[in-house]
């Protein structure tokens, strides 16, 4: 289809995750899974300069088990 993954094509080799099951401490572990995306029309990934999970979110009291994509494009 063309479209391109927005935290793939700025961490293409990294671990990153969007969601972290409650059970066996894996957010602790950092032992996810990502199951939230970013795909971009290749006008738009033209436009990628940032792409990632708000881990941020998760730190939170009584978070959700999973975060959300945050993209900038220039």
């Amino acid at each position: 289809m063309g479209l391109t993954d927005g935290i793939r094509a700025l961490h293409p080799h990294g671990r990153v995750f969007t969601f972290w099951d409650y059970q066996g401490a894996a957010w602790e572990r950092d032992s996810g899974l990502r199951i939230d995306h970013a795909l971009l029309s290749p006008t738009v990934a033209e436009r990628l300069f940032a792409a990632d999970p708000d881990r941020e979110e998760r730190n939170q009291a009584q978070p959700s088990d999973h975060v959300p994509v945050v993209i900038e494009l220039a």
